[in-house]
């Protein structure tokens, strides 16, 4: 079963677009960029020492860090451009067990994530069980699972002008929400949004992320549905490139999408700020204006100018990103569980390593570096041995 971040970019007939003779190295090569930053910026050696451009806008802002969710939600949607012929010709049936049994598949390991490694230390000494009732319900893979879901029932079942329809619907009903149902003084603030209040309605505070000082998460249920349309955009983006073609008409087309985005993105935030941990509506336009300029950029390089050669580094975390992710959590948990007397075994290699030959930000950074390539040697050995694990 194809993978829905690593759906093969070799050529294939996708909705309405004729059979063209090219692959697409760009798209595997933005999924293995994704990737990599995600490690990057998701471990460094020290949270208090992070450079800006690594960290997430504290509220209303956008930083490079804030383009990376949204971006790994764009290439799902790629993937989805190249897959969803073949769904079409499984029948009804067969499309929904794949689409749920994914979604189900990736929304679990989400899970299993947030619980592990399942215990905690005790002031003891000793272990004792993780309270599971006080469990953070939604993450990252939990997002991605039911925007895949609900992006691919919609390009499924609406087609493409359904889809346009569908995300006009979704952006202008989000900001509409947000403003009416919010807190009069503030509507998009922390404290007072409409999302954190719709997410109270089903999820008691414990089962949110605490990370603001308040029970608040920025992968909750309301927000989730915004972030569909990054999906769909992603979907858009592949069909365009499969019916266009590798040539500069494309790449110019997709950088004026792109500028016209962000454009759109900027003129709204004025009135509806750009917001990561609210997703809000003009963040939507303004990410997606991002990866079409990324798509458009990785194109122009390498497959028109062919420029390939530096490519294989990032190609190696495309080829099992879902993997590579996962097991970048597991392991930076486990080194945080692990104990060398009263810090973690990764405070302590940040410490006995890193600073002493690097400080402040820069040792903190390589840490991170380190990890992730630490990560890409795991990929690199699996690519050569030809191991691949899908969902």
């Amino acid at each position: 079963m194809t993978n829905l971040l690593t759906a093969n970019t070799a050529p294939v007939t996708t909705l309405s677009s004729p059979r063209i003779s090219q692959r697409y190295l760009s798209l595997d090569v933005l999924r293995g960029l994704t990737i990599a930053l995600m490690v990057v910026v998701n471990t460094p050696g020290s949270w208090a020492n992070i450079y800006a451009p690594f960290a997430h806008a504290a509220w209303h802002g956008f930083t490079p860090t804030d383009l990376v969710f949204p971006t790994f939600l764009f290439v799902v949607g790629n993937a989805m451009s190249f897959s969803m012929r073949k769904f079409e010709t499984l029948g009804n049936e067969a499309f929904l067990k794949k689409v749920f049994k994914r979604t189900f598949l990736i929304f679990m390991i989400g899970v299993f994530l947030q619980l592990f490694p399942f215990v905690v230390h005790t002031p003891e000494g000793g272990y004792a069980w993780k309270n599971f009732a006080e469990m953070r319900i939604f993450g990252v893979l939990q997002r991605i699972a039911i925007c895949y879901c609900i992006a691919s029932l919609v390009v499924y079942y609406l087609r493409f002008r359904g889809a346009v329809i569908f995300s006009v619907v979704v952006l202008l009903g989000y900001w509409a929400a947000m403003y009416f149902f919010g807190d009069a003084a503030d509507p998009y603030s922390l404290e007072g949004n409409a999302a954190l209040k719709f997410d109270l309605l089903f999820l008691a505070p414990q089962n949110l992320y605490h990370g603001f000082g308040i029970p608040f998460d920025p992968e909750g249920m309301f927000s989730t549905f915004p972030a569909v349309v990054n999906v769909i955009g992603g979907y858009f983006a592949g069909v365009f490139i499969q019916k266009q073609g590798n040539t500069k008409s494309t790449v110019t087309k997709l950088l004026l999408a792109g500028v016209a985005l962000l454009c759109a993105g900027l003129l709204w935030d004025t009135q509806f700020p750009i917001n990561k941990p609210l997703w809000t509506s003009s963040y939507v336009l303004y990410s997606v204006g991002w990866d079409l300029l990324l798509i458009a950029t990785l194109m122009l390089l390498i497959e028109v100018a062919g420029y390939k050669k530096w490519t294989y580094f990032f190609e190696v975390f495309g080829r099992n990103p879902l993997f590579i992710f996962a097991m970048s959590a597991l392991v930076i948990k486990t080194l945080s569980f692990i104990r060398v007397g009263e810090i973690s075994l990764n405070s302590w290699i940040y410490q006995h390593g890193f600073l002493t030959w690097s400080e402040g930000k820069n040792a903190s950074l390589l840490f991170a570096l380190a990890y992730m390539l630490t990560m890409w040697l795991i990929g690199y050995i699996m690519d050569k041995k030809k191991i691949y694990v899908k969902v």
